[in-house]
């Protein structure tokens, strides 16, 4: 079958290609497709020679190699028979074959000179327990370093270079102006090959659900970071810190594109308290607070689910004196939105001691501005640090007396009474039976404790059986031993 087409369905499909020829050059004059729109191809020679290039020269220079190293005393035991001081003699090795022996463990890791003097900022992690730190510069150039500060809870340490500087710096970027899909290099010496760089974008700021430290509010991105690029730097495209790289989610060891960075605000903050004395040292709210799931939003008649709920308030607090109260729904700190309890939790203790805050809080359906003052928290009783070592279930424990500064130190917001674990060594009694740190002994046989100094007295004279009362995450559990 042939179309065949007469003079008059000529003209009119000739007509209809006029038409819409006209009507698209009028499209192409009223809809122009904005910039953001654009997918463009490289015009020029200079434009294919674009590279990362220059901010890697830039702030590589202040990207260094940090190793830590330990001492680890080890027992060798041939036969279990030395265990006995007969076995010893009777085989002319008195105590020779358990002779104690040095084991020396090493870590690895990154750090960031944030000043020409040689202050550099790494993970709590690279360095805990160390003996001696040394650093390596890009140049390769090495140097001992003291450690200044070490904060377990923001996993961020601080060291101080033994060298003559100025040494090459990286100034800090304003982590919060961060937004998706930004790209950003990250910096650090993963599995020991060496300084190494890796591109990726921002895949997600604010995670709060990572589990890595007290203070969860992350940079994610898929900038691959590896083993031995903990405590490396996370940089913009102007060569600024937006991040000190931490964790990664894996479950081979290696990068999966899931990689999270402390942001630089914390890492700031962290970085000051160092200039102050070597401690960190947070606000105290004197309040606590919970997640707005579903449910709550829809009894608060809400849009959606968002902010936190105050939940208690104590007397005598910098909450209490600033008029918080229960119920109130907190929105924002200082006109940033806050999510959820870690989020909120990462705004509050960023703040400097001395300041003011204010927070934006929904009350009885309207919006209210509350303005709190940062102080510490108060140690309403002397915390009385004692080591324990009388034979006792507690031997090898270090407890305090908890107090609000304690709380806030061992991160047990809202338990100011009673005696807690703080320390507990490894192999010794109390770390056989069971006891963590962060463990509060509320009675021994039917005894209320309430001193570490009543508890002390208990250990030097030991009944012959133990009833432990002790709480751990809110709840009392009864734990009986035999002397």
């Amino acid at each position: 079958m042939r179309l065949v087409l007469t003079s008059f369905t000529r003209s009119l499909v000739i007509a209809g290609l006029v038409g819409l020829m006209g009507m698209s050059a009028a499209l192409s004059q009223t809809v122009q497709p904005s910039p953001a729109d654009l997918r463009l191809v490289p015009q020029s020679d200079a434009q294919i020679k674009l590279s990362f290039a220059p901010i890697v020269k830039k702030v590589a220079p202040a990207v260094v190699n940090v190793y830590a190293s330990r001492k680890v005393v080890q027992r060798r035991q041939v036969s279990p028979f030395m265990d006995d001081p007969f076995f010893r003699r009777f085989f002319g090795q008195p105590g020779g074959n358990d002779r104690p022996r040095q084991r020396v463990e090493s870590s690895l890791g990154s750090g960031v000179i944030i000043s020409s003097d040689g202050t550099v900022i790494t993970n709590h992690h690279v360095i805990k327990d160390a003996d001696d730190v040394r650093v390596a510069l890009n140049d390769r150039r090495e140097f001992d370093a003291d450690i200044v500060l070490m904060d377990e809870r923001t996993d961020l340490a601080v060291l101080k270079i033994r060298g003559d500087g100025p040494f090459e710096s990286i100034d800090f970027a304003d982590s919060d102006s961060l937004e998706v899909g930004d790209i950003v290099l990250a910096i650090g010496n993963p599995f020991g090959v060496g300084q190494t760089v890796t591109q990726g974008i921002v895949s997600a700021t604010a995670r709060t659900q990572v589990g890595v430290t007290d203070f969860q509010f992350f940079i994610q991105t898929d900038a691959a970071i590896n083993p031995g690029n903990s405590g490396g730097a996370l940089v913009d495209m102007t060569g600024k810190l937006v991040g000190i790289n931490s964790a990664i989610y894996s479950r081979s060891g290696g990068s999966n594109g899931i990689g999270f960075a402390i942001p630089a605000h914390m890492a700031r903050f962290v970085a000051k308290a160092a200039d102050h004395g070597g401690k960190v040292q947070r606000p105290w709210l004197g309040a606590t607070v919970q997640l707005v799931n579903a449910e709550i939003a829809e009894a608060l008649s809400l849009d959606r689910p968002r902010g936190v709920l105050v939940t208690a308030v104590f007397d005598g607090s910098p909450a209490f004196e600033a008029g918080l109260r229960v119920s109130d729904l907190v929105i924002a700190v200082d006109g940033k939105e806050v999510t959820d309890p870690n989020s909120f939790g990462y705004r509050f203790a960023t703040k400097m001691i001395g300041e003011q805050t204010d927070f934006v809080v929904l009350r009885d359906g309207a919006e209210e501005h509350v303005t709190v003052s940062l102080q510490p928290a108060p140690e309403t009783i002397p915390r009385d640090t004692r080591e324990l070592v009388d034979y006792s279930p507690f031997e090898g424990a270090t407890v305090m007396n908890l107090s609000p500064a304690v709380s806030e130190e061992l991160g047990m917001e809202g338990i100011f009474d009673g005696v807690v674990i703080a320390e507990v060594k490894r192999g010794s009694t109390a770390d056989r039976v069971g006891l963590r740190p962060g463990d509060i002994i509320r009675g021994i046989n039917r005894q209320t404790v309430e001193t570490t100094e009543m508890l002390e007295g208990i250990t030097k004279k030991p009944p012959r059986v133990w009833q432990l009362d002790i709480e751990r995450d809110g709840k009392v559990s009864q734990l009986i031993l035999r002397g």
